[in-house]
């Protein structure tokens, strides 16, 4: 079974805590009304996992719930639509769907933990996924580089661009520390909270860095749609992307700085 989360809203701009959508106790179950953004898979999803809240108000973490919702339930409405990575998304429309009280996943109210433990867990795969992809897109350039010649020698032979492979190289081997440190701390909740945001940002600062020098080092057919290295550095776009950019994570934590002092 393909499970879609429908969580992210137009207006919370990464704020998981953010939940305008409402869920309305009735009798026998809830009635649910509200709009979620970019959802992930929902096109062909079989269940829908969606957040609302049930009490609370807008950005506060407490009162958020889950809700089972099957893909066909009346009232629900599908917008899909492919995103720059080739992968399928879509926007839902919630105008009193009506769910059984069975629908509710665990206790009423009680979901935010859940959902952010769920999204620091979904990082590390992402973050995962981005080092695979840089390490592609670094075979890509450097065969290119060892290969391709101009008056009469391998480009790679200029010292310049070496310097630019050198720094491809770091950009991937720190992001990939950074992954399996994350990893390690997943254990325990709060160790994987404090460091998923500087992953995050590790993770987006170096995707940028090597998806725009293999393009560039690699020259137009870097940019053409029959060859690999574009669709890498749109996936690494799309990653950075996901629950908060790393200039988002930046100011986050320049926030909370702030206040701790």
């Amino acid at each position: 079974m393909k499970l879609a989360f429908a969580h992210t809203e137009r207006q919370s701009r990464y704020d998981l805590t953010d939940v305008k959508t409402e869920a309305k106790a009735r009798s026998g179950g809830f009635s649910l009304n509200g709009q979620k953004s970019i959802v992930f898979g929902a096109p062909d999803a079989d269940l829908l996992v969606v957040s609302a809240r049930t009490d609370g108000g807008q950005r506060s973490a407490e009162g958020v719930s889950l809700f089972c919702v099957a893909p066909d339930a009346a009232g629900l409405t599908v917008r899909a639509y492919g995103t720059q990575d080739d992968h399928q998304a879509a926007d839902l429309t919630l105008e009193n769907v009506e769910v059984d009280a069975s629908a509710l996943i665990g206790s009423a109210g009680e979901a935010f933990p859940t959902i952010a433990r769920t999204v620091q867990r979904a990082m590390i795969a992402l973050g995962a996924e981005a080092v695979g992809a840089m390490d592609a897109l670094n075979e890509l350039t450097f065969d290119y580089l060892k290969t391709r010649k101009q008056f009469g020698t391998p480009i790679g032979a200029f010292q310049s661009l070496q310097h630019r492979a050198a720094e491809m190289l770091m950009a991937h081997k720190l992001s990939r520390a950074m992954v399996f440190r994350m990893a390690k701390a997943s254990a325990d909740d709060a160790a994987l909270a404090q460091c998923a945001g500087a992953t995050k940002v590790q993770i987006g600062q170096a995707g940028k860095f090597v998806g725009q020098q293999a393009i560039q080092l690699h020259g137009g057919i870097g940019m053409t749609h029959e060859y690999a290295a574009g669709h890498y550095f749109k996936r690494l776009t799309m990653i950075d992307a996901l629950f908060g950019t790393a200039g988002y994570h930046l100011s986050d934590y320049a926030t909370k700085s702030a206040i701790s002092s």
